[in-house]
Order: C-alpha cells, then sequence, then structure tokens
C-alpha cells in the first residue's frame, strides 16, 4: 500500500479539487474525511460519493453532532465562551473535533499525513494543526491552498480540466462555515468594514426589525448545562437544535466584528448564534444567582483565557485542561430556571430560580423586617476604607512637605 494522506472535506470547490492535487504533489492516495458537526446542506452520503467521484480512495463520513454538542458546546457554554466578549467561537470548537477525527481516520487506515483546505491568512490552519500536533506529533500536516499554491483560479480550472463533479463558480463572493453552534461568514464586499451587512446575507436568522410575537421560555439547567425547555426534556443537541429555530425566528445572535486573528492581522466577520447567544445569556444569569461573588468575579477573568486558548487552537493544551477543571468545579450549584423573553434581536432574562440560590429576599429587602443589621455598616465601612485612608493622609503629608 502507497502512502496515504486524510484530507478534512468538506464537499466544496476547493477540498474536491484538493484530492487530485494533493495527488499529484505528493504521490499519496487520498482518502476523505467529512465530519459531520450539525451544517446542515447536503446529505453527507452525497458528500462521500462526491469525494469518491474526485480521486479519492476511499471516503470516510462520520456523524458526530452529539460528540460535539456534549463535549465541545457544553464545555464553551459553562465557560461561557466569547472571544472579544462578542464571538461564541464557531469554528473555533468544532475544528478540535475534526482534527481529532483526522488523527484517528489516518492510524486506522495507515496514514502518514493529514490535510486541509485553510489558508494561511486564517486561523483554522493553526487549529487543524496544533490539534494534530497535540493528538498524533508523528503525522504530518498539508494545506494545498496554502502550501501547494492552490488558488482558487487554479482550482476551478482543474475542475473543468477534470470534470469534477462540483459547481465551478467564481461568484460566490462570500467564506462560509457553519455547525449546529452557528454560522460565519467573510470576505467579499465585507471586507471594508464600512459596508453594512446586506439581509441576503443572513440564513440561520430572521431580521430582528421584523418584530415578531415575543416568546417566553424557561430553560431549565443542571450543573450548568441545559437539561430542558419549558419543562421538557432535551439533550444538548436537541436544545441548541431547537434554540436555533425559536431564537432565530427573533433575530437573536447576529454580531458583526473587528476580530484579531491568531495570525495578526484583523478581519471584519459576521456571525450568526442564535441559539449559542440565547444559552450563554441564560448560563450568565443563573451563574449571578448561585456563585459566591469572589468565584463569579475570578471566572469571568478564567473565561477571558479559555476563550483565547480555543480560538488559538489550543483546545488540547496543558493549561485548557486545568482551566476545565476549574471551570467544571464553579458548575456544581449552576442548576436551575432562567425565564427569557425572546423578541427583537434580543433575549432578554425575566425570571431566576434555583434551590442552589445565594439570594435571600430577607436580607435584600428595603421593608420592614429585613434581617440586614445596617448598623454594622459603619464600621465595615470605616475598616474597608482605611488603607485608603491612610494613603491619602501620606499623599498630603508629602504635597505639604513639598510646598515648602
Amino acid at each position: 500500500m502507497s502512502e496515504r494522506v486524510v484530507l478534512a472535506y468538506s464537499g466544496g470547490l476547493d477540498t474536491s479539487v484538493g484530492i487530485g492535487w494533493l495527488k499529484d504533489a505528493t504521490g499519496k492516495e487520498v482518502v476523505a474525511l467529512a465530519v459531520d458537526v450539525g451544517q446542515g446542506g447536503e446529505d453527507m452520503e452525497d458528500i462521500r460519493q462526491r469525494a469518491l467521484a474526485c480521486g479519492a480512495v476511499d471516503a470516510v463520513v462520520v456523524d458526530a453532532k452529539e460528540e460535539f454538542a456534549n463535549d465541545y458546546l457544553m464545555p464553551a457554554l459553562k465557560a461561557n465562551a466569547s472571544y472579544q466578549k462578542q464571538y461564541p467561537l464557531v469554528s473555533g470548537l468544532s475544528r478540535p473535533l475534526i482534527a481529532k477525527y483526522l488523527a484517528v481516520t489516518a492510524h486506522e487506515l495507515g496514514a502518514d499525513s493529514v490535510a486541509h483546505g485553510c489558508t494561511g491568512k486564517g486561523n483554522d490552519q493553526v487549529r487543524f494543526e496544533a490539534a494534530i500536533a497535540a493528538l498524533a506529533p508523528e503525522l504530518t500536516s498539508i494545506a494545498p491552498v496554502r502550501d501547494l499554491a492552490l488558488t482558487r483560479d487554479k482550482a476551478i480550472v482543474y475542475a473543468q480540466e477534470h470534470n469534477l463533479p462540483i459547481e465551478q463558480s467564481k461568484k460566490n463572493p462570500y467564506s462560509i462555515d457553519k455547525n449546529v453552534w452557528g454560522r460565519t461568514l467573510e470576505t467579499g464586499f465585507l471586507e471594508d468594514p464600512w459596508n453594512p451587512p446586506i439581509e441576503d446575507l443572513y440564513e440561520y436568522t430572521q431580521n430582528p426589525a421584523d418584530v415578531q410575537p415575543a416568546d417566553e421560555i424557561i430553560i431549565t439547567f443542571e450543573r450548568g448545562v441545559p437539561v430542558a425547555i419549558d419543562g421538557k426534556a432535551q439533550s444538548p443537541l436537541e436544545i441548541v437544535q431547537n434554540l436555533n429555530a425559536l431564537a432565530g425566528k427573533h433575530g437573536i445572535g447576529r454580531i458583526d466584528i473587528i476580530e484579531d486573528r491568531l495570525v495578526g492581522i484583523k478581519s471584519r466577520e459576521i456571525y450568526e448564534t442564535p441559539a449559542a447567544t440565547t444559552l450563554i445569556v441564560a448560563h450568565e444569569a443563573l451563574e449571578n444567582l448561585t456563585l459566591e461573588r469572589d468565584l463569579n468575579r475570578y471566572k469571568r477573568k478564567v473565561e477571558a483565557d479559555w476563550a483565547n486558548l480555543v480560538y488559538d487552537g489550543l483546545w488540547f493544551s496543558a493549561l485548557k485542561r486545568s482551566l476545565d477543571v476549574f471551570i467544571d468545579d464553579t458548575q456544581r450549584h449552576v442548576s436551575g430556571d432562567i425565564r427569557l423573553t425572546l423578541q427583537g434581536g434580543r433575549a432578554v432574562v425575566t425570571g431566576q430560580r434555583s434551590t442552589e440560590s445565594l439570594y435571600d429576599f430577607d436580607l435584600a429587602t428595603y421593608d420592614t423586617g429585613d434581617t440586614f443589621d445596617q448598623s454594622l455598616s459603619k464600621g465595615f465601612i470605616e475598616l474597608w476604607s482605611l488603607p485608603s485612608r491612610i494613603s491619602a493622609r501620606r499623599d498630603a503629608q508629602q504635597k505639604h512637605v513639598a510646598g515648602k
């Protein structure tokens, strides 16, 4: 058997042409790997057959939707993961899972290398290759578009010359990636940050300006994981899918961001994340109800570090694993119900309850009969502000001496 390379295969132009391009450039047999992470669209069997028609010696399809939701999206939700406080890491979360199956398939089929369709400008090249380096350092990573000069024009010509069964169009102006957590768009007229996004861009969300009658829902969490909507038990995948439809109807989760890429450039990105946005809003509200003050404050700092690590392709890093342990521990009491109103592009929390709640009505109320002893506050403030008082006294003395 000749040497083999396993290619992460999407079914699109670049990866379809990449099958023959890789074989021609490296002499290796190409195995196509298509991983279903809830991106929808074409039937995965059609994609598998296309890979074979384009010259792959084998084509493997993996249904990873449940695994993606349970093992990647739920840890991200526990971390309230949002890069630059806005982006819920749609692509950043799927890449380590795809890389895992690249490594698994390479080992099973005797391949000595893996490949992906990323350019040299983006983050995904780093995510794939850093993950492979952590999981299977003996494998070589190849990027046809980046390493073998496979440009779009060359890909179209190659597809025409070889009669490949794929759409050969120069007119698609956008680069699109999607999975069950959201949808991303870039390039084309979006590369000018002054150009507003047009309605035709969107697929997961309706226009929030077209205000629909409000929907009210209750999301139930157990230890930081959503387990039911309106009392109906559902799996994490089902909850994400159902919230994509419901929150998407109200235009929730549209994001337009100038993003700091890992390779050092800024990029204008459009995202649609209806379920992710809604769940993070609800989860943060429940944490505010159930987490002790200093733990809640500190966790917000850790969340930013966690999101940066995942964005930067370090899902399998030692630091990320350690942060996972901390975050999981914070979720021991994050159980309860959050009520939200969905309308006009917003998910608004309107009710919070939990048997693990740290909210004490008798302490919080301003009515007669409250149990908070206000007489203690004066002494507390005196002690709390004592360092500031001493420091201010010193500064005043120094100014007085300097003024003489």
